[in-house]
């Protein structure tokens, strides 16, 4: 066997697995951090051993297998003889649930151990990106506007946290559950934007992201299927996963959202997205998740009259503003606004951005600059077009942008990554 197909092998196991092992190996030990380290040697053996012994049928047992083996050694190692031996005891476990191909989903209580009050709050979102859906340090440290060491070492502390204070890996009771549910969707949302972001698949860090946080959306709305912002966001990624095959053509070229062929969406994410939304409004006046997906839906609605409300979409975005005043919402506004015309009101919702927060946000510069062009300010245009092109990692969406503005549109067309306006 070459060592690309060992490699594909188990690039797919970790971005289809990774946190259902992680998770299953930290419910049954409490060790988080052994439980990352023992999945990493997991993953360095079968590098190892596949080329001679070909990818095992069970690739998914293999690891978890391998992972409980190295767990063992470490605490061995570690540890006195006894206190390894509970542990020791259950990893040498090897009842039905180890050697059956499906390994129990434990995700959803790690990410609601993750989100424990005990645990520092500004450590919640990065802690359950990382351990559940593997997306690492340097990734995240961007995207939290962190230095990559000290987010590294408050995730080290929070994970001894965990252990330190036995926190259970479990779903907590109803009075927990509800207050701990708006950051558990905020990480699964970030990790369906982390996947979103790499359309191409070129990077398989992030292959399977968007698969696994549409799952366990779903799965959130199953544990709570009367809370509207857990509705909202299972809302959310189904409307903007049924327009994710259409953001390419066939040569590969960025279609930017309001040129895309609708006829191209998929139907059954357009209809998932449309029923969760239904009963999110039903429920409750909408809330941040819920208001996501309603703009969402406003650009779906374009499969039925072919046409866009940016008047309602821009509305929205006032109404968002003020339940999740952040830089990312204030500049889909300001888009909105413009697409609506109104571009003093686009130009006021940009000024009032935090510059600091949107030096190397890329959307930002790409609407400064569709602002600066309706205004006639040709120096600001430029400026801002430069400035966007330098942050534009995709080639793509760059030639995109190029070809756009050789044409000096007047408008703003969607170049946040999330496909929000």
């Amino acid at each position: 066997m070459t060592s690309r197909e060992v490699h594909a092998a188990v690039e797919e196991v970790a971005s289809t697995s990774y946190g259902r092992l992680v998770a299953y190996l930290a419910s049954r030990t409490g060790d988080l951090s052994g439980a990352e380290d023992a999945l990493a040697d997991a993953f360095e053996a079968a590098l190892r051993t596949w080329p001679t012994t070909g990818v095992p049928d069970r690739p998914v047992t293999w690891m978890l297998t391998a992972a409980k083996r190295s767990m063992i050694g470490r605490r061995r190692r570690s540890d006195t003889a006894v206190r390894a031996a509970p542990t020791l005891a259950i990893l040498a476990d090897e009842r039905s649930e180890t050697v059956a191909s499906a390994v129990p989903d434990k995700r959803l209580e790690l990410l609601f151990a993750c989100a424990h009050p005990a645990i520092d709050p500004t450590i919640h979102a990065p802690l359950m990106l990382q351990t559940v859906f593997g997306i690492d340090v340097a990734r995240m440290s961007t995207a939290f506007l962190v230095e990559a060491p000290a987010l590294g070492q408050r995730l080290v502390r929070a994970k001894r946290k965990i252990a330190a204070a036995g926190i259970p890996f479990e779903l907590p009771g109803p009075g927990d559950l509800a207050s701990r549910t708006a950051v558990v969707l905020d990480a699964v949302y970030g990790a369906y934007g982390t996947g979103w972001d790499d359309p191409a698949g070129l990077d398989p860090a992030r292959s399977g992201l968007t698969t696994e946080a549409i799952r366990l959306a779903d799965l959130l709305v199953e544990l709570r299927p009367t809370d509207p912002e857990s509705l909202g966001l299972a809302s959310l990624l189904h409307h903007l996963e049924a327009r994710a095959g259409a953001r390419r053509d066939a040569e590969g070229r960025f279609v930017a959202l309001t040129a895309q062929d609708p006829w191209r969406w998929s139907p059954a994410h357009l209809a998932a997205g449309e029923q969760l939304l239904n009963r999110a409004l039903a429920l409750a006046p909408p809330g941040p998740y819920a208001l996501l997906a309603s703009v969402s839906s406003m650009h779906n609605r374009r499969v039925i009259d072919g046409r866009v409300d940016w008047r309602a979409v821009a509305s929205i975005y006032d109404r968002l503003l003020v339940l999740r005043p952040n830089a990312g919402v204030a500049v889909a506004r300001a888009a909105a606004h413009l697409e609506s015309g109104n571009v003093d009101v686009a130009a006021d919702a940009l000024a009032a951005v935090d510059p600091v927060l949107v030096d190397r946000y890329q959307p930002y510069w790409t609407v400064v600059a569709d602002v600066a062009h309706r205004l006639r300010d040709a120096d600001g245009a430029r400026t801002a077009r430069e400035r966007a092109l330098r942050l534009t990692d995709d080639p793509a969406v760059r030639q995109h942008l190029l070809a756009r503005w050789s044409d000096e549109p007047g408008r703003a067309d969607g170049t946040d990554a999330r496909g929000h306006k």
